[in-house]
């Protein structure tokens, strides 16, 4: 799977990168759905919030690679 950015830039910036990844980009839209369904407790670590975010990031990179 190739990278793809959420705001490309033919621009490589200050950080030697073109953008924000489209998964990354996705998980942070994800997250505040993830904090609000499993509020951040001792079940549920701020990592364990990280790790379901990015689990719906991929999810719905999948699901886009099916609609191509």
């Amino acid at each position: 799977m190739s990278i793809e950015y959420a705001f490309p830039s033919s621009d490589l910036g200050i950080h030697g990168t073109y953008g924000m990844t489209l998964r990354d980009y996705f998980a942070a839209q994800a997250l505040p759905e993830v904090v609000r369904r499993y509020p951040i407790s001792t079940a549920t670590t701020v990592d364990e919030a990280a790790e379901l975010a990015y689990e719906m990031a991929d999810a719905m990179l999948r699901a886009r690679e099916v609609q191509s």
